[in-house]
């Protein structure tokens, strides 16, 4: 009967697990013998959708490279250094400020070794980093151990052993030494020399030399109530999970609204009444001339959706994405930007050859039916290029992020769903073309404003280039400083205080332009605090990094009294308060998105400052254990060698989850008062959590 009991209290808590601890790589370890005296340590990976793992030697500062790291060996020597096989992808990272490497959906690393001949044997890990849109895992081990037996020249067939499954792990950067009142010089309490088994995940704690079964279990690591499992206590209040950041509804707002500006541009404007006008009359029957408009629009639309499927058709999705933060493509962009911005001003006219709109113009006066109406809409789209060109590619270039193949498909389908809205419209409504705007200065009036806007967003582009090889040309107070002043002028412009060679000489300024003018130059003083260190969270995804900036007087941080569980427990328990853990990690980037867009909340540093004892404990410290730590977690052996390695060890043993950004409120005893939160950016919602934290921890006083 206890047995039972056992077993399904072990499927609970294995059920309960699964719903936080994520397993998004799997990796197979093999041995592949070469010859007599050369074989190869093999790892291959399958990485789940929308997960990457990062290659090696990414260098300082940066995500958690994979690394190959022995334990012990003999009858053997490595050759060389640990090798990525396979398709890599590049980028550059604007949190890291550098540049990164990457496998998506499959990776393989190699390292090679020579035999030197009799019995050999190797025991060790790989280690790698793991992350996706919303979260990261702490540094992730790969046990291995092999053996056999080799003769220079003529070794037999070499005895493999097959490591147990393994799951995610943790560790990395350098540590941050916090702040430790009144406990600065206490030291962390030694564990008590017993047996500490966790009944809940049967995990076993064990020093790590040398590996023997027989060896006298010690708490090297959990000590007391404080690390007892929670996880069926959060099960009971609820869990947060994060959402995507870039939703299929986002990108077709995105590209519709792209749309609607490149409608009321000189290059689409003027033609839509005379291409309604040309198939209403080009047919008697009234019934064949709206049809005709429809196919019309429908081939606007098929001819966008398709230039935005083959451009990630040919590129591919990740490629596509590696060209977007690409620091050569970066300041290609800003340079085409710059031009089409001058164009808008009137400096000189961009348009394609005229002999191509000339041959499909006259192609389709040749040709009849379907064929004639798909050609004059691929017309529409060659001769209104110096106005949709520069919408489109910056569209393009944003929803290619998300590093799906379909998104900017989708983007190029609101695009055109805008662009071809107004001739079915007019087609089926021909009375509404009596009381269309006729084109004027107005149209000259919009071509300019977007001239600003897109020199605004080329200083965007050469952000990330100047970032990549570290020019620091455009900090944040320049670039916000450069933003000022285009949207100041803007205002101005729209004022009517500048003009520009194409502008009437009309000096009224009518209504709707002067909400413009207001709108612009409001934006341009709200910017102007972010010269002293203001967060600015409207702008916030297109500035450079906080820390380029050079003079901050902003003083709203959240800093963490601790960053050593029990110290801060026992620093809690003192002083009354409840406790915030924060698991986080130096390459976790949407920690930094969540430390930059939330806590900067007066009221969210308040709360945090005031009401709570923050531990933040970093899953990747690579600051060493004093002593190395075996256990044995759900039937795996593994390692902890690092401060890291022990708080993403009690993250999974007490929380059930190892991602981060995760944040738990607790009282001073280590139980929940709240259900934890993870990634998300809405402010209220952060709030009700701590507050709902602090009135629970109140109540159960």
């Amino acid at each position: 009967m206890k047995k039972l009991i056992s077993f399904l209290l072990l499927s609970f808590v294995g059920y309960a697990l699964q719903a936080q601890i994520k397993d998004p790589v799997k990796f197979k370890t093999e041995l592949n013998t070469l010859s007599d005296t050369e074989a190869e340590i093999v790892f291959t990976a399958t990485i789940d959708n929308g997960w990457h793992v990062y290659s090696t030697e990414l260098g300082d500062g940066g995500p958690i490279s994979a690394t190959f790291n022995v334990d012990k060996k003999s009858g053997l020597e490595l050759v060389g250094k640990l090798k990525p096989v396979g398709k890599e992808v590049a980028t550059f990272d604007k949190l890291f400020e550098m540049k990164v490497r990457y496998f998506e959906n499959t990776a393989k690393f190699i390292q090679k070794v020579k035999l030197t001949g009799g019995a050999y044997e190797i025991e060790g890990y790989l280690e790698y980093g793991a992350c996706d849109d919303e979260s990261c895992l702490p540094p992730t081990e790969v046990p291995f151990k092999f053996s056999g037996v080799a003769k220079a020249g003529n070794a037999p067939a070499a005895k493999t052993e097959q490591p147990a499954k393994t799951e995610p792990e943790k560790k990395e950067p350098e540590k941050k030494e916090p702040e430790k009142k009144e406990l600065e010089k206490k030291e962390e309490p030694a564990p008590a020399p017993t047996e500490v088994k966790d009944s809940a995940a049967m995990m076993e704690l064990v020093p790590a030399t040398p590996v023997d079964a027989a060896t006298d279990i010690q708490p090297a690591v959990a000590s007391g109530e404080l690390w007892k499992p929670v996880i069926s206590d959060l099960q009971a209040l609820g869990e947060e999970h994060g959402q995507k950041d870039m939703s299929w509804i986002y990108i077709f707002i995105t590209g519709f609204l792209g749309g609607l500006l490149a409608l009321f541009t000189p290059c689409v404007w003027p033609i839509i009444p005379m291409t309604v006008s040309f198939f209403l009359k080009r047919s008697k029957d009234k019934k064949k001339g709206i049809r005709d408009a429809w196919t019309y629009g429908a081939s606007i639309v098929v001819i966008y959706v398709a230039l935005g499927l083959a451009i990630t058709l040919i590129f591919g999705a990740s490629a596509l994405n590696a060209l977007s933060t690409n620091a050569v493509f970066n300041i290609l962009f800003f340079l085409m930007l710059v031009i089409f911005a001058a164009s808008f001003f009137g400096a000189f006219e961009i348009r394609l050859p005229s002999k191509w709109g000339n041959a499909v113009d006259s192609k389709a006066e040749s040709t009849t039916g379907l064929l004639s109406i798909f050609l004059m809409a691929f017309t529409l789209s060659l001769v209104s290029f110096s106005c949709t060109g520069p919408i489109i590619g910056f569209l393009l270039v944003q929803v290619s992020t998300t590093g799906s193949v379909v998104a900017p498909a989708i983007g190029m389908f609101g695009f055109a769903i805008a662009l071809a809205l107004p001739f079915t419209l007019f087609a089926l409504f021909p009375s509404w073309l009596k009381s269309m705007p006729k084109s004027g200065g107005w149209m000259n009036v919009i071509k300019v404003t977007l001239g600003f806007l897109e020199l605004a967003f080329a200083l965007k582009f050469l952000s990330v280039a100047d970032l990549a090889y570290g020019w620091r040309l455009l900090d944040r107070e320049t670039f916000l400083a450069l933003w000022i002043v285009i949207f100041a002028l803007l205002g101005f412009y729209l004022l009517g205080k500048i003009k520009f060679p194409h502008d009437d000489d009309d000096n009224k300024v009518g209504v709707t332009r002067f909400f413009m003018a207001l709108v612009s130059l409001a934006f341009a003083v709200y910017m102007v605090p972010g010269l002293w260190g203001a967060p600015l969270k409207a702008v916030s995804a297109f500035a450079p990094p906080m820390q380029t900036q050079d003079f901050n007087l902003y003083k709203n941080d959240v800093h963490a009294k601790f960053d050593d569980y029990d110290l801060g427990m026992e620093y809690a328990r003192l002083n009354g308060k409840p406790v915030m853990l924060d698991f986080t990690g130096y390459g976790c980037v949407n920690c930094r998105k969540m430390e930059a867009a939330v806590w900067t909340d007066p009221k969210v540093s308040d709360l945090i400052n005031n009401d709570y004892v923050l531990i933040t404990l970093y899953v990747d410290n690579k600051t060493p254990l004093s002593e190395p730590v075996k256990i044995v977690e759900n039937g795996t052996e593994r390692t902890l060698r690092t401060v890291g390695d022990k708080w993403s060890y009690l993250q999974r043993v007490k929380f059930g989850a190892n991602a981060q950004p995760f944040y738990v409120l607790l009282d001073n005893q280590g139980k929940p008062v709240n259900k934890s939160y993870a990634y998300n950016e809405d402010i209220p919602k952060y709030i009700e959590f701590l507050q709902t934290g602090l009135e629970n921890y109140k109540k159960a006083k």
